[in-house]
């Protein structure tokens, strides 16, 4: 059956008419939760390329290669601290005035501080001010992000039909996917110039392009209308005053959950995305070219994986889905750079693109259905935020953890694997003393 005859319109007297205009409506949810979240990740990973490839001989030139390298992922993690913020931010008003306002204003920030990293001058023409800005603008991005994604799976996961919930879902997630794909194209084509050109303007290029992209966003997002659920219970005035404040009274155990729930997922996810770029180019000797090739071939099968997974955790449920990818992740957590350690190429891309499509892809696929079914409508957007935001803490900071081990044990890879597999543990525990939801009713409950 296609996904567009199956809606929560009620058959019984529902006209032609009124099918054809909610699966309007739900399509172009669905077309902005992907462009959205699709700009989000092509935002975090071109950044998240360059701190590893070009920034710290742009901006950090007057350290050592390696402290150049530490700052640089450092700056990349920075965002732990505006990304809570952000998210009890664009939460609370996601919450009280509305999903799609908030989701807007997310957008424009996110993308307007990207778009200004391309045009920052680099240390050797303003000196200690250049990274300062970049910081800042760091700190703008990651208070956008902060509301982004929540904001966009309340928003879809409100409209899903709740046997849908799961498969809808991952339209959120396929952001990640695509946002990857497009990044690591750009970086790709960029990184074909000569040196020279790469560290003058080249690496510019995506930073600047990010700009169309947003406006591309925010043009779907000005057709979106708020979601039955939120719109129900305004008209019951059942919204709490401070939603952050009913969360962490009434939802504290849940928003623990959700970090634990994502601590295998994001710690693999940071080290697919971001610290495999260094790794390979400076232990490994890989050029440039074939990391990104990596990341373009794991992106690409997540591009299939990851709505199948959505799709299974609603014939099966969320929970056998996200426990088998922690699994996995524990796992693989020796075997992964084993095989990266070889230093053979196949191996890489076997090892980078399975990680990421099937393992991590059980888990993150699954999330946005999953941790939506954890809150109450009046505060699912600043619960669902909230939760997903604070476990970048350790997923920020995983690339310079990543390093440092590599460091302390001198070469060695078997710290950073016993990293991964105490978080995919933690995954495992917090999946294991979670009820299963994937039947949840997502109408509007009051806590008291």
């Amino acid at each position: 059956m296609s996904i567009l005859t199956d809606s929560t319109v009620t058959d019984t007297g529902a006209s032609a008419d009124a099918k054809k205009a909610h699966n309007k409506k739900l399509m172009t949810v669905l077309g902005s939760g992907l462009s959205g979240t699709t700009i989000e990740f092509y935002d975090f990973f071109i950044y998240g390329t360059a701190a590893a490839l070009v920034f710290p001989k742009l901006f950090f030139p007057t350290l050592t290669p390696f402290m150049g390298l530490i700052v640089s992922l450092l700056t990349l993690s920075i965002t732990f601290v505006s990304r809570p913020i952000g998210a009890i931010v664009f939460g609370h008003f996601g919450d009280k005035i509305g999903r799609k306002k908030s989701l807007v204003l997310s957008l424009m920030i996110m993308g307007g501080s990207t778009f200004c990293i391309g045009l920052v001058p680099t240390y050797d023409a303003i000196g200690n001010l250049a990274p300062l800005l970049l910081i800042f603008l760091r700190l703008c991005q990651g208070f956008a992000i902060g509301g982004e994604w929540g904001g966009a799976t309340t928003m879809v996961t409100e409209y899903a039909p709740v046997h849908r919930r799961g498969f809808f879902g991952t339209f959120v997630q396929l952001g990640n996917v695509l946002g990857l794909f497009i990044a690591t194209a750009v970086f790709a084509i960029v990184a074909w110039l000569p040196e020279p050109q790469l560290m003058s303007w080249g690496w510019r290029i995506p930073f600047l392009l990010s700009i169309a992209l947003m406006f591309v966003g925010l043009y779907i997002r000005a057709k979106i209308e708020e979601t039955p659920v939120f719109t129900e219970g305004e008209a019951k005035n059942q919204k709490h005053e401070f939603p952050i404040i009913a969360v962490m009274k009434y939802h504290w155990r849940a928003v623990l959950t959700a970090m634990g729930m994502r601590m295998g997922e994001i710690v693999l996810g940071w080290l697919t995305v971001a610290f495999f770029m260094s790794y390979v180019t400076r232990q490994l000797n890989f050029s440039r070219e074939t990391a990104l090739n990596g990341l373009l071939l794991a992106s690409f099968v997540g591009i299939f994986t990851f709505p199948f997974f959505g799709y299974l955790s609603d014939k099966i449920g969320r929970r056998p889905v996200y426990l088998a990818g922690a699994a996995i992740t524990l796992i693989f957590a020796f075997p992964l750079f084993w095989m990266i350690d070889t230093g053979s190429v196949k191996m890489f891309y076997f090892a980078t693109t399975f990680c990421y499509s099937v393992g991590l892809g059980m888990m993150f696929s699954v999330q946005p259905a999953f941790f939506a079914e954890l809150f109450d409508t009046n505060v699912r957007y600043t619960g669902v935020s909230l939760g997903f935001q604070l476990a970048n803490i350790v997923g920020g900071l995983t690339p310079m953890i990543a390093t440092l081990l590599i460091a302390w044990s001198g070469g060695d890879s078997w710290p950073v694997s016993l990293f991964l597999a105490v978080m995919a543990t933690i995954t495992i525990c917090c999946v294991c003393i979670t009820k299963e939801s994937y039947r949840a009713d997502l109408s509007v409950k009051i806590t008291r």
